[in-house]
């Protein structure tokens, strides 16, 4: 019997749970927003991103995983945030929250702008170590989803699934979300085989993927 493609990812042990509590929960602060290449910080530490569609519960699961209520803004109306958001953590990590994108409501020229933006990022980070990519668990892949998995393989970025607001829905209709997506994944020679299901509001999965990003070389 074959393995599993894209197992979920194995519960961390208690030293590297701890450990990416301090890293994730300590110090981190936000840094700046960036719309144009030329703003990025110095490349002088490893950075992880984190992409998704809008409306994914990016924000919440950026809050849920430093400890904060409001470190990463939560809007109600989706794309809203249209920068790279660089937040310290400490004086080792950037954790990077990428702009929601596939949202209807952008005039084309600004959503032109930030593809370009996120190409040249994706493509021009030598410090950026995983790109993390949000999946609501109640919708799965959608076609939008799959255009950034695209450009990740293209990019030689490393990506991994997480995906959000898992106890919004029961059991069968996870497992069946769960088939969708290592379906779709088997297509992307970028994809990390390992998927990690979370959800901000129950903290399911929270503590795993500190452990999964502290432990980044």
């Amino acid at each position: 019997m074959s393995a599993l493609p894209f197992p979920l990812a194995p519960e961390a042990d208690e030293l590297s749970i701890e450990a990416g509590r301090k890293l994730m929960t300590g110090q981190v602060e936000f840094l700046k927003g960036v719309v144009a290449m030329d703003g990025l910080p110095p490349a002088d530490r490893m950075e992880v991103c984190f992409a998704g569609r809008s409306n994914v519960g990016k924000s919440s699961l950026i809050n849920a995983l430093t400890g904060r209520k409001a470190l990463a803004r939560t809007s109600n109306t989706p794309g809203r945030t249209q920068e790279i958001n660089y937040f310290t953590a400490g004086d080792s990590h950037y954790l990077v929250d990428l702009p929601g994108y596939g949202f209807a409501k952008a005039p084309i020229p600004v959503v032109e702008k930030w593809q370009r933006l996120l190409k040249a990022y994706l493509s021009g980070r030598a410090t950026l170590r995983r790109a993390f990519l949000l999946i609501d668990m109640r919708h799965g892949v959608k076609e939008v989803d799959a255009e950034i998995m695209r450009m990740l393989d293209t990019s030689a970025v490393t990506f991994q699934v997480v995906l959000t607001k898992a106890d919004k829905i029961g059991a069968a209709a996870r497992e069946k979300t769960l088939a969708q997506v290592r379906e779709k994944l088997a297509k992307h020679p970028a994809a990390y085989p390992e998927l990690v299901v979370t959800s901000s509001e129950t903290g399911d999965g929270i503590a795993n993927l500190r452990a999964i990003i502290a432990g980044l070389t």
